[in-house]
């Protein structure tokens, strides 16, 4: 039965040759404040203005330059992160305890493991911290 169902499609793979090919249209934007945004810096050539969630739909110059700031303000904060964990990955610490009872940040686990080893408390007041950054 497979035998018999993989001739007939190679058979119709073959008759595909002797059809002329469907001319594909290519997509055009219909928004005008969409297209004003097709120079800006880091539009690429086989996407060009690339917006798949539409954040930008009927969006003025400032609301782009807003939110190209942002995402290169996240994208360091990101980079800075993988940074971290690599250097205390790497066994670099901070000299010292992190606490009153004298436990020391050389003790701490690495990565995620690290938030389970703190105080509650203590990781609260970092993502506080973070938070007034």
């Amino acid at each position: 039965m497979s035998l018999k169902l993989a001739t007939f499609a190679a058979a119709l793979m073959g008759a595909s040759a002797f059809v002329a090919p469907n001319q594909m249209g290519v997509a055009k934007s219909s928004s005008a404040l969409k297209m004003s945004f097709e120079n800006e810096i880091g539009v690429q050539a086989p996407l060009g203005f690339w917006d798949p969630l539409g954040l930008l739909n009927e969006a003025d110059q400032e609301r782009f330059d807003r939110l190209r700031t942002v995402e290169i303000k996240h994208g360091r904060i990101s980079m800075l992160a993988i940074l971290g964990h690599l250097v205390t990955t790497a066994g670099v610490r901070l000299p010292g305890a992190y606490d009153l009872a004298g436990d020391q940040f050389s003790s701490l686990p690495t990565g995620l493991k690290a938030l389970s080893a703190l105080p509650a408390a203590g990781v609260a007041q970092t993502i506080g911290f973070i938070g007034l950054i």
